[in-house]
């Protein structure tokens, strides 16, 4: 539930927004003056504005440049009549996050609500590295290995500069819990974040949603519209799957990132902004530059930095920690005890490909959880929270003999807390060696043969020792 306030001097329209929103389960607080508006802010601390512009005494304008300068984050939803559209157009460039006409269109209104609640809960809900130092409301990038140790570092290098990062990974690797990171650290940390997926909009209105336009741009163009890169100035734009959007809409963001202007749809004169843009893709921009996809120019202006997040089949050391993190979390919101998994349980979350990532485990374990009520969790929940049908994969039986065998054996010699570690970075150093000796030594075709990237394989070489130059020997 969150928490809206909503100022207009007219009572029938608090009334209406009363009945609309608490219907939608929000907790709804009214205003009839903008002075009595801002009295109310610093001991409610509402999640939303909802605010007239025309209103005796103060008006939504004034009170809006206070608000700005002790809460830039807030965001505010302006109310205007035809008459006062150059008002809201005005709140816009300050750093409005919306205006809707009078009289609204309820569904719409509402949507645009929805957005700005999640806007603000983003901005708000911080991310750590250190699950033992989260807030309840936060979220974690959790990994211990050298893969993760390099994205925390240069998460650290480039968060107080001003520089235009490209975050680079597969989907659900968590591209946007590390630009959540990135401006949280940041210098403009107490100015807006906003956020946009460009490949959820139409690309007919994308450059709108970005730029801007003016009244009579194109057909439907009725009033002028203040696009994000104008609303985010002062603060961080992230454009998640920036490699989808089309060449024009690029030449116009490689000349913002140039110049730091652009001009609106329509528009004659350059309007002046000062945005810090971050960037994700899940594309391989390489490949769509050769292919004409992508402006090879506008590619080197985004990867000043460049932030590459590994698969999570790549780090499968980090899995453990992952699972007992999202079981917690998930064992809060169901107000349970956190589960235990089974070991079987456990070997299928680490031999699981995970085409999707750490999102993919975490909507297996989050369903697991519902499924089983707090119960601990065995491979068969993992399977049904996977999609998948019961099987008796994880049966002794059905693991090939000779390996079966070695793991019998290595259960006879050894015991204690970290057995199952030490017997999986065993194998994992015997399938590098192997894939090495294969390959007379070639790290490129090695790495290919594992299904791993070059860096990838290179650390777990410098982890187990084994030599660049050439591979191990047989015995």
């Amino acid at each position: 539930m969150s928490k809206i306030l909503v100022v207009d001097d007219e009572a029938g329209v608090l009334a209406s927004f009363e009945k609309m929103l608490s219907g939608q389960g929000h907790q709804v607080l009214t205003a009839r003056r903008a002075d009595l508006a801002l009295e109310l802010l610093p001991t409610e601390q509402p999640d939303l504005l909802i605010m007239d512009i025309r209103m005796p005494g103060m008006d939504g304008l004034e009170a809006f440049r206070r608000i700005r300068a002790g809460n830039a984050r807030l965001p505010v939803i302006f109310m205007t009549g035809y008459s006062t559209t150059e008002y809201a157009i005005e709140a816009m460039k300050l750093g409005a996050f919306d205006y809707q006409v009078k009289p609204f269109e309820p569904e719409e209104l509402l949507r645009i609500i929805d957005r700005a609640l999640e806007g603000y809960r983003l901005m708000q809900r911080q991310v750590a590295f250190d699950p033992a130092t989260l807030p309840d409301a936060g979220d974690a990038l959790i990994g211990q290995g050298p893969l993760m140790q390099e994205v925390y570092k240069q998460i650290g290098r480039v968060a107080q500069t001003d520089a235009a990062v490209l975050i680079r990974g597969e989907t659900g690797t968590g591209k946007e819990l590390v630009a959540r990171a990135i401006y949280q650290h940041s210098r403009r940390s107490g100015a807006p974040l906003l956020m946009l997926n460009c490949a959820a909009i139409p690309e007919t209105l994308l450059e709108s949603e970005l730029f801007g336009h003016e009244k009579g741009a194109y057909t439907g163009a009725i009033a002028r519209r203040i696009g994000r890169f104008e609303q985010a100035s002062g603060g961080t734009l992230f454009l998640d799957e920036i490699g989808d959007i089309s060449p024009a809409t690029q030449a116009k963001i490689l000349r913002v990132l140039q110049d730091q202007h652009f001009d609106r749809l329509g528009g004659q004169e350059p309007i002046r902004v000062d945005v810090r843009l971050l960037a994700a893709t899940n594309r391989n921009l390489e490949q769509a530059i050769a292919a004409g996809q992508f402006r090879e120019d506008l590619y080197y202006r985004l990867k000043v930095v460049t932030i590459a997040l590994p698969p999570l089949r790549e780090r499968r050391e980090d899995i453990p920690k992952l699972a007992e993190y999202f079981v917690e979390r998930f064992a809060r919101q169901l107000k349970v005890d956190p589960p235990s998994l089974a070991d079987q349980a456990m070997a299928l979350l680490l031999s699981h490909p995970w085409p999707g990532n750490v999102r993919e485990l975490e909507h297996c374990l989050h369903r697991a959880l519902i499924a089983t009520g707090g119960y601990p969790i065995q491979a068969d929940d993992l399977r049904q929270a996977l999609g998948q049908s019961p099987t008796a994969a994880d049966q002794p039986g059905s693991a090939p003999e000779d390996l079966l065998v070695q793991v019998r054996d290595y259960l006879k010699s050894h015991s204690g807390p970290s057995t199952h570690e030490r017997f999986l970075e065993q194998v994992d150093k015997l399938l590098v060696a192997e894939a090495l000796r294969q390959t007379g030594g070639n790290q490129t075709q090695a790495a290919r043969l594992l299904g791993l990237t070059r860096p990838t394989l290179q650390a777990k070489m410098n982890k187990y020792g084994l030599r660049r130059e050439v591979s191990l020997r047989e015995e």
